[in-house]
Parts: C-alpha cells; sequence; structure tokens
C-alpha cells in the first residue's frame, strides 16, 4: 500500500503558507488507480497574493539587482540539490503520471538538472550588455529582465518543464508564479523545499496547484509581464488570447506530431533501435515522440515486421518497476483518448500490426498496449491529430520528394528525425523539414540550443540563448556623439 502524501500549504513566495481556499486535489496513481496524494487547490486570491508577492519581490527586492554571479549561485545549489534528491523526485513523478521509472530517473530528474545547469552556462555567456556604433552616434543596448513570469507546466514531464522555464528566468532576474498541473502537484513540493533552502528571496518563487480556471485567471492577470505555457495547441490559443489582453509577453511550447522518416539505405536494426525509444517515450505521452513512421515502400514489409516485432517486446507494468519500458497513462480519459483514436485508425482502414488494445493482465491500472498501425495514408486522423499516448503510425512513401512531402503536410512542426547510410544527405534532408527540432541517426534534444516549433506546435524558444532572451526586454541608450572615442 503506497503512503499518502499530503500537503496542507501552497508555496507563496518562498513560504508555505495557509491557502485562502478549502478545494484539494487528489492526486491518483495511474496504475493502481487510488489516491496516493491530496494537496491544496489554489484560489484565485491566492493567485493574487503569488503576484503581489512575486512584483513587490521584482520591483523593489534584492534579486532583480543582484549581480549575475550570485544568482548564479543560488541557481547551482538548486540544480545540486536536485542532483542529490533525483531518486525521490523520479519515483514521486512516476507515481503521478506512470513514467516508468528508468526514464524518470534519465529524463525527469538528471534531465531537470541539466535543464539548470544548461541555463547557467548560457546566462554566463550572454551579451547583457554592448557598445555599438549607431547611424547617429553611439549607442548601448541592454538586456533587462521582463518583469513577473507565469509558468504553466504539464504534467507529463513537470520538472523538465519547470526547469526550462524557471532556470532563465530566474537567472534572467524575473521573478515567478510556476503553475503546476493537478494531475502531478507532488514533485513541486520537493522543489519548492529545495528553492527555500537555495535562498531564494522572499517572493521570488511561488507554486500554485491548480485546474485549466485558475490557471486562465493566473495567465490574464494585470501582474504579469510574460507567460511561458507548455501543453495542448487548444489550451496554448486560449493562453495567447487571454495573455493578449493587457499584451503579455508569451512562449508557448505545445504539441507534435513528428515524423522519422527512414531513407532506404538505412541499416534496419540501429534505425529501430534508435526510433522505438523516441516513439514511445514516456508511454507516448511526449509532445516530441516519433509517432508517424515514414518507410519507402522498397522496404516497407521489413520495416513492419521490425517495428512490430520491437513494440510487441516492450515491457508493460507497474511504472515503479525498474524493468517497466511502457507505463500505464496518467488518467483513465488519456486511456479511453488512445483506445478511441485505435478505434477510428480501425474504422479509417489502417491495420493493427501490433497491440491495438489493454494489455493482458493489467485490468488495473490506465494502460493501453504499445501499438503500431500499418498501411496509414496521412490524411487520416490518427496520422494528423496528436494522440498521446502509445499509438505510433507507420507510412509508406514513394521517393525521398515524397517522403518530405508528408513529412511536412501536418499542422505541427516540432520534433522529426532522418535515417540513413549517409549522414551528410541526412542533414541535407533535414533542411527540408519544416520543424523546429530535427535529428540524423538519432534521437535527442540538446539544451545549449533552440527549442521550439513552427506552425501549431508553438511561438518562441526555449533552451539555449534564444530561450534565455525570452526573458528579457531590450532597450536602446543613446549616448552622445563621441563618447567613449580616445
Amino acid at each position: 500500500m503506497t503512503e499518502l502524501v499530503e500537503h496542507g500549504k501552497l508555496f507563496i513566495g518562498g513560504e508555505l503558507t495557509d491557502p485562502l481556499g478549502s478545494d484539494a486535489i487528489e492526486v491518483v496513481s495511474p496504475h493502481t488507480e487510488q489516491v496516493i496524494g491530496r494537496v491544496p487547490h489554489a484560489s484565485p486570491a491566492d493567485v493574487d497574493r503569488a503576484v503581489a508577492a512575486a512584483r513587490k519581490a521584482f520591483d523593489a527586492g534584492p534579486w532583480p539587482r543582484m549581480t549575475l554571479d550570485e544568482r548564479i549561485a543560488v541557481i547551482t545549489r538548486i540544480k545540486d540539490a536536485i542532483a542529490v534528491r533525483h531518486e525521490e523526485i523520479a519515483r514521486s513523478i512516476s507515481s503521478q503520471n506512470g513514467s516508468p521509472y528508468s526514464w524518470s530517473v534519465l529524463a525527469q530528474a538528471l534531465g531537470a538538472m541539466m535543464v539548470w545547469d544548461s541555463a547557467i552556462t548560457v546566462a554566463r555567456g550572454y551579451a547583457h550588455e554592448e557598445r555599438r556604433a549607431g547611424v547617429l552616434g553611439p549607442i548601448l543596448v541592454r538586456r533587462e529582465p521582463v518583469g513577473v513570469v507565469a509558468a504553466v507546466i504539464p504534467w507529463n514531464v513537470p520538472q523538465f518543464t519547470a526547469a526550462a522555464k524557471l532556470g532563465p528566468a530566474l537567472l534572467a532576474g524575473c521573478t515567478v508564479v510556476l503553475k503546476p498541473s493537478p494531475e502531478t502537484p507532488l514533485d513541486s513540493y520537493i522543489l519548492g523545499e529545495i528553492a527555500q533552502e537555495a535562498g531564494l528571496p522572499e517572493g521570488v518563487l511561488s507554486i500554485l496547484p491548480a485546474d485549466r480556471e485558475v490557471s486562465e485567471y493566473l495567465v490574464g492577470h494585470p501582474g504579469i509581464d510574460k507567460v511561458s505555457f507548455t501543453g495542448s495547441v487548444a489550451a496554448g490559443r486560449r493562453v495567447m488570447e487571454v495573455a493578449s489582453r493587457h499584451l503579455t509577453r508569451v512562449t508557448l511550447e505545445l504539441g507534435g506530431k513528428s515524423a522519422a522518416v527512414i531513407l532506404p539505405d538505412a541499416d534496419l536494426a540501429s534505425t529501430v533501435a534508435g526510433i522505438v525509444p523516441a516513439a514511445w517515450m514516456n508511454n507516448g505521452q511526449a509532445c516530441v515522440a516519433q509517432t508517424r513512421i515514414l518507410a519507402p515502400r522498397s522496404r516497407y514489409d521489413e520495416i513492419a515486421e521490425a517495428f512490430a516485432a520491437a513494440a510487441s517486446a516492450l515491457v508493460v507494468g507497474d511504472p515503479l518497476d525498474a524493468a517497466t519500458q511502457v507505463g500505464p497513462l496518467v488518467a483513465g480519459r488519456q486511456q479511453q483518448r488512445s483506445l478511441d483514436y485505435i478505434r477510428i485508425g480501425q474504422e479509417e482502414g489502417a491495420k493493427i500490426i501490433a497491440g491495438g488494445g489493454r494489455p493482458a493482465g493489467l485490468e488495473q491500472g490506465w494502460y493501453v498496449e504499445p501499438t503500431l498501425f500499418g498501411g496509414v495514408d496521412n490524411s487520416m486522423r490518427i496520422a494528423r491529430e496528436e494522440i498521446f499516448g502509445p499509438v505510433i503510425c507507420l507510412l509508406p512513401y514513394g521517393d525521398e520528394s515524397d517522403a518530405a512531402k508528408i513529412a511536412n503536410d501536418s499542422d505541427y512542426g516540432l520534433s522529426g528525425s532522418v535515417w540513413t547510410a549517409d549522414v551528410e544527405h541526412g542533414i541535407d534532408f533535414a533542411r527540408q523539414i519544416r520543424t523546429g527540432t530535427y535529428n540524423v541517426n538519432t534521437f535527442s534534444l540538446d539544451m545549449l540550443g533552440p527549442f521550439g516549433g513552427y506552425k501549431n506546435s508553438g511561438l518562441g524558444r526555449e533552451f539555449g540563448p534564444e530561450g534565455y532572451g525570452a526573458y528579457l526586454e531590450h532597450k536602446m541608450i543613446h549616448l552622445p556623439a563621441g563618447y567613449g572615442e580616445n
């Protein structure tokens, strides 16, 4: 029996504080379907308190006025504490959202630590102030913190996405109100404790678990200067609409329907080994998952057979079991969504070549078999809509131009990959695909480069100098003619 984790307070302005509302969030295990945690549900009044604390800390507090080195020292303590407590963080996340524990250790916890670390590297090398020779005389260009940030994160990779927003925002000198998903609020208390022990000044960080209604109140709050949101396309559109009322700056990291393109010369064994974990990663609950696999017709049958065998061999089970490769989906609604798409795919004429239902022996929990559809046409809903579950499409293509056309024929443009014996040719192919992140013979997400999407996959970038710059405003100071000349 899993011990119930209960928190009675909210982390507001750096301190655990009694909530002003009485509502609670119950966290349910996707494996047992039992309640494993309970935390306060933040109310609009709690949002007002958190924004006021962040506003005061930004407008009059020490954090934006510290040197960058002083801020880096605090953030380094946060990063180091996450590394020390990474197993605890991984277990907490896996118990809430079903991520396989082995994946949570690497991607949820240590991955978050790497994001914090990369943000430090970027901030250290960033030109926060520079002199330029202007047309009318010398100018000084400064980058200054944007202000109070609302960071809204999803349930699938909560610590990773929190770090992607908090790292650059805090290093830039911003103050932040972090809004975790109601499905995964428990690990945010670990983060709050770490931030408190690291020495963040009063008001700099608040953490408010809440639902969409309160999220919308936060995003539309007049005290917020910037919103950074990760989630669905529909929610992203709403965030942009609400934030526009105050011309609040917005960064959106949204969905994907990424294509892994196998060129005719690719080595099949290494290609399957590379694509399978990228397709079914985090139980299919990843925006960058390679959910469309494009195979040349000349090799389609052998590729289909190899991927079907690999999908069938994936170990499905308890997310806290070290041997598990695919765990349950985060909620019953997500399980039903995947099962509905499996039915839709069959009705559209696609053929199930692996999986296709609930795993045998796992009647309890929100499980869906790793599923592979063959004979998929790119016009089918299962090829066009983000399922966010362990359901993958295998699509045949003719020549290479046809492959590029199919890969680009999507409302999304977040990730993708190409697999070939000729890396230089793979790079040439990558240049043809309209997507924000691309891979040649690998699958990765480097935190020192820009991450984000084309088309409906988002607006703006995270990571690298591009992501750091999203938390800065640009100021130009005109200087008198001849100033600074020898």
